[in-house]
C-alpha cells in the first residue's frame, strides 16, 4: 500500500490558513505531520504541549562558536505551523520539521568564482499573493487575501481550499524553467523532498505536509533521488548549532524580521483566529474599552454606530465582510472624531499589540539565561514588553540588588533597563530611575554574553576586564570603572584599576584627562552610597586632577573657536568634579591657581599667543562664584577686556564665557552692566555685524526674567549706579507700614531679632496661633 501525501500550502501567520489546516488535519487524520521548519528542533518540539508554553514563541538557532549568527522561526497562536504542531502532539502522531537545517543556513556562504548572469535567469514570483490579487483584478493584495482566505470559514470539504491554492501557485511557477543556477529555494525544496521520502520509508501511510504555498508545486511531483542529491551537493559546510524556544511578541511579528514575519496586524489576526462568529462587534468593543481607559468619551452608542458604519463600508466596497480597513475607518470617524492621534493608540495596542509569550523551564538554555531567570524571580522583576518606569532606593537591599542586575546587563549589551529621569525630584545619589522594556532579541545577546561566564555577575566581570584591555582612551576606562562600581563588580575593579592607572600615567593629552576625571569623581560618590572601598580610585582621581592643573593653561593656548567651546564644557565639568573631590594637599587652591593662570593669559601678538576670551571669561566667573575673586576685581578685569585696545571678537567671547553661568550677576552689580553697555555702544559699526551672532547667542542663553530686567534697566537711563525708580512709576515706600510687617516676617523665618525688636520676635497672641498669617 503506497503512502498518501497531502500538501497543505499556507501563508505563514495567517488565521484563515490556520483554521483551514486545523479542519484539514481533522479530516485527514494523518499518522505523521511534516512541517516547514528547522529539523534541529525535532528533539524539543514536544515542549509545545506543555502548559507553560504560551505563544507567541519562536525557535532560536545560533552558531555555538558565534552566537551572534542566529535565526528565528516565530509562531503565533494563529500560525498554521503552530496549529499543526499542537494537533500532532495532541493526537500522539510524530511531528517533524523538514526544511533545510539551520546548520546550513547559518554557515558562511561558499565563495562563487564568478557572478551568474541574473539577466538570463527567469524571475520567480517575489510576491505571489500580489500577483494573484492582480490577476483577480484587485489593487490591494492584503485586502484580497483577507476576503478570499482569512475571513473564510472551512466548508464541508476542508481540502478544497488547498487544492485551489496549489493550482494557483503552479500557474505562477510555470515560467520558472528547469535547470539553471541553484537558488536557495531549490536547496530547501530538494531537502524537503528528501524528508518526505524518509517519512514514506519509515512506514507512514497518511502524511500531512504543512509548508508555504509557494513550495507546493515543487513538492507535489518528486524527481529522482539522484536529482535532489545533485542539488544538495552545493550546500556549504555545516556549522555546529544550538536551538531552543524563546518568548516572542506580536510587535516583533509585525516587523520585517524573522521567518515569515512582517505581518502588519498580528493583534487583529489573533482576534480573527480566537473569535467565533462576526469578529467586528467584539473588536470594536475592545477599542471602546481602550479609548475609555485613556479618557476618551466613548459610549455603547459609539460602538453600535461604528459596527453599522464598518458593515456599510464593506458593502460599498464590495467585500464579503468588514475587514481591518473598514473597522479602522469606523473607529476614526465614530470613536476618535477624526483624530489620527487616538486612532494611533488603537492601532498600537489592538492592531499590533504587545502580547508576550512564555516558554517552560525545561526548554534548553545556556546557564547564563537560567541564572538571569533566577534573579528575575528572586528580585521580582518580571520581563514585560510594555515600557514601565522603575524608581529604586539604593538604601534598600532589594532595590540595590535590582540596580546591580540592571547595570550588569547593560555592561553585557542587554539594555533591558535604561536610566531615565525620575518624576520625583532628588539631588541625592541614593535614588535611581529606570525605564524597563524587554525585547525578544535579548535571547541572542544572552547567548553571545555566555562566553564571558555562566552567571550574570561572572559574565559581567569577564566582559568588564575584556573591555578594559581593549580600551584605547582614558575616558573609556573611567566610564568602565564607574560602571563596575554601579554594578557591584568587586572582582573586576582591581584589574580595571590597574589598567586605568597605567593608562593615566602614560596619557599626556589634557583633554583626555579632563574628560576622564568627572566619571571617576562620580564613581567615588556612588562608592560611598554602596559601601565600596574606593581608596585606590581616589588616588587616581587626585593624580589626574593635579596633572590637569599643571597642563591645562598651556593646552588652552591658541585654540580656535570650536576648540575653545569644547574645552569650556570640560572646564565646567572639571571644576564641578574638583569641588566634589575630597582630597587633601590643597587641591582646591591649586585649581584656583590654574583658573587665575587661564584668566591672565591674554593674547598679545595675536590669537595664537594666548587663551581665547571665552575661556578667560569663564575662568573669571568660576573664581567669582567660588568667592576667590571679589566683584570689584571682576569688574576691573571686565573693564580691561572691554577696553578699546582689545579686539571686539575676543571681548565678545570673554563676555559669553563670563555670563554662561547665569546673568543675574548683572542685576546685582550695576557697575558690571554699565561696563558691558558702554563697551557695546562703542563697538565700531564695521565690526558690529561680526560680533552680533556671538552676542545674540550669549544673551539668548540668559534666563527670560534676566533679559527682561536688563532691557528695562538699559532703557531706564544711565547705568553704573543703583537703579532708581522713575517718578510716578509706583507708590512711595511707607516706612511705618513696612516696619509693622517685620515682626511677623522674623517669626516666620525664625530670626532671633529684627531692627524693630532687637530682643527677638514678639509673641503672637494665643488666639492668633494656627491662623494663616
Amino acid at each position: 500500500m503506497s503512502a498518501e501525501v497531502t500538501l497543505l500550502g499556507v501563508r505563514h501567520h495567517g488565521p484563515g490558513s490556520a483554521r483551514a489546516v486545523a479542519a484539514a488535519l481533522e479530516q485527514l487524520r494523518p499518522d505523521a505531520v511534516l512541517i516547514e521548519g528547522p529539523p534541529e528542533a525535532d528533539p524539543i518540539v514536544g515542549l509545545a504541549a506543555e502548559k507553560d508554553m504560551v505563544p507567541p514563541v519562536a525557535l532560536l538557532a545560533h552558531v555555538v562558536d558565534d552566537p551572534a549568527r542566529a535565526a528565528f522561526w516565530p509562531y503565533a497562536e494563529f500560525s498554521p505551523e503552530w496549529v499543526a504542531i499542537r494537533y500532532g502532539l495532541d493526537a500522539g502522531v510524530p511531528v517533524r520539521f523538514i526544511d533545510l537545517p539551520a546548520a546550513y543556513g547559518l554557515a558562511e556562504e561558499r565563495e562563487q568564482p564568478e557572478e551568474p548572469d541574473r539577466a538570463a535567469e527567469p524571475e520567480r514570483a517575489a510576491d505571489p499573493i500580489g500577483m494573484l490579487a492582480e490577476a483577480a483584478g484587485s489593487d490591494d493584495p492584503e485586502r484580497w487575501w483577507e476576503d478570499v482566505i482569512e475571513h473564510r470559514s472551512p466548508g464541508t470539504d476542508a481540502l478544497a481550499p488547498f487544492a485551489a491554492v496549489a493550482e494557483a501557485m503552479a500557474a505562477l511557477r510555470e515560467d520558472v524553467a528547469p535547470g539553471g543556477p541553484v537558488r536557495r529555494d531549490d536547496l530547501r525544496e530538494a531537502y524537503m523532498r528528501q524528508q518526505i521520502r524518509a517519512a514514506k520509508r519509515a512506514g507512514h501511510r497518511r502524511i500531512a505536509v504543512v509548508c508555504g504555498a509557494f513550495h507546493v508545486p515543487a513538492l507535489a511531483v518528486l524527481p529522482t533521488v539522484a536529482h535532489d542529491r545533485a542539488v544538495l551537493a552545493g550546500l556549504p559546510k555545516k556549522v555546529r548549532t544550538d536551538i531552543t524556544w524563546v518568548p516572542w511578541t506580536h510587535r516583533r511579528l509585525s516587523q520585517q524580521s524573522g521567518y515569515g514575519a512582517g505581518i502588519v496586524s498580528p493583534g487583529w489576526y489573533h482576534h480573527l483566529f480566537t473569535t467565533t462568529g462576526d469578529p467586528v462587534p467584539l473588536w470594536l468593543t475592545r477599542a471602546a474599552d481602550l479609548l475609555r481607559a485613556e479618557d476618551h468619551p466613548v459610549s455603547s452608542a459609539h460602538v453600535i454606530e461604528a459596527v453599522r458604519l464598518a458593515r456599510t463600508l464593506a458593502v460599498m466596497r464590495g467585500r464579503p465582510l468588514a475587514g481591518l480597513t473598514e473597522t479602522l475607518d469606523a473607529v476614526r470617524s465614530v470613536m476618535c472624531d477624526g483624530s489620527d492621534v487616538a486612532l494611533a493608540l488603537v492601532h498600537d495596542r489592538l492592531v499590533t499589540g504587545d502580547v508576550l509569550g512564555g516558554v517552560p523551564d525545561g526548554a534548553p538554555a545556556v546557564p547564563l539565561q537560567r541564572d538571569l531567570t533566577r534573579l528575575q524571580r528572586s528580585l521580582r522583576l518580571k520581563p514585560a514588553v510594555e515600557p514601565r518606569e522603575l524608581d529604586l532606593d539604593l538604601r534598600k537591599e532589594n532595590d540595590a540588588a535590582r540596580s546591580r542586575l540592571l547595570h550588569r546587563l547593560r555592561l553585557l549589551g542587554i539594555d533591558w533597563g535604561v536610566p531615565s529621569r525620575s518624576a520625583v525630584t532628588s539631588t541625592g545619589t541614593f535614588r535611581e530611575s529606570w525605564r524597563l522594556c524587554w525585547q525578544p532579541e535579548f535571547a541572542v545577546r544572552i547567548a553571545e554574553a555566555a562566553q564571558w561566564g555562566t552567571t550574570v555577575e561572572e559574565a559581567a566581570t569577564g566582559r568588564a576586564v575584556g573591555a578594559a584591555r581593549a580600551a584605547v582612551e582614558l575616558a573609556e576606562l573611567t566610564a568602565l570603572v564607574e560602571t563596575c562600581l554601579l554594578a557591584g563588580l568587586a572582582d573586576a575593579l582591581p584589574a580595571v584599576m590597574r589598567i586605568l592607572a597605567d593608562c593615566a600615567a602614560l596619557d599626556t593629552d589634557v583633554a583626555q584627562l579632563a574628560g576622564a576625571l568627572p566619571a571617576l569623581v562620580r564613581a567615588l560618590r556612588y562608592g560611598d552610597v554602596r559601601g565600596t572601598d574606593h581608596r585606590a580610585l581616589g588616588e587616581v582621581a587626585t593624580g589626574l586632577a593635579d596633572r590637569i592643573c599643571v597642563g591645562l593653561p598651556p593646552a588652552c593656548t591658541g585654540l580656535d573657536a570650536a576648540g575653545a567651546e569644547a574645552v569650556r564644557g570640560r572646564l565646567d565639568e572639571v571644576h564641578g568634579a574638583i569641588g566634589l573631590l575630597e582630597a587633601g594637599g590643597g587641591l582646591a587652591d591649586r585649581w584656583a591657581g590654574t583658573l587665575r593662570a587661564l584668566a591672565r593669559r591674554e593674547p598679545v601678538g595675536g590669537p595664537a599667543t594666548g587663551v581665547p576670551g571665552l575661556l578667560r571669561g569663564r575662568a573669571v566667573r568660576l573664581l567669582l562664584d567660588d568667592g576667590r575673586l571679589d566683584s570689584e576685581e571682576a569688574g576691573r578685569r571686565m573693564g580691561l577686556v572691554l577696553s578699546a585696545a582689545n579686539a571686539p571678537a575676543d571681548a565678545a567671547g570673554w563676555v559669553e564665557g563670563f555670563l554662561s553661568g547665569g546673568g543675574a550677576l548683572l542685576l546685582h552689580d550695576p557697575r558690571l552692566l554699565g561696563l558691558l553697555d558702554g563697551w557695546l555702544t562703542a563697538v565700531p559699526a564695521e565690526v558690529f555685524t561680526d560680533v552680533l551672532p556671538l552676542l545674540r547667542r550669549t544673551f539668548s542663553a540668559l534666563e527670560a526674567g534676566v533679559r527682561t530686567t536688563v532691557g528695562s534697566r538699559v532703557a531706564a537711563g544711565p547705568l553704573g549706579t543703583e537703579p532708581v525708580a522713575a517718578a510716578g512709576t509706583g507708590p512711595e515706600l511707607d516706612p511705618a507700614r513696612a516696619d509693622a510687617a517685620l515682626p511677623v516676617v522674623a517669626l516666620l523665618l525664625g530670626l532671633p531679632g529684627c531692627p524693630v525688636h532687637p530682643a527677638g520676635p514678639p509673641r503672637i497672641p494665643r488666639q492668633a496661633e494656627g491662623r494663616d498669617t
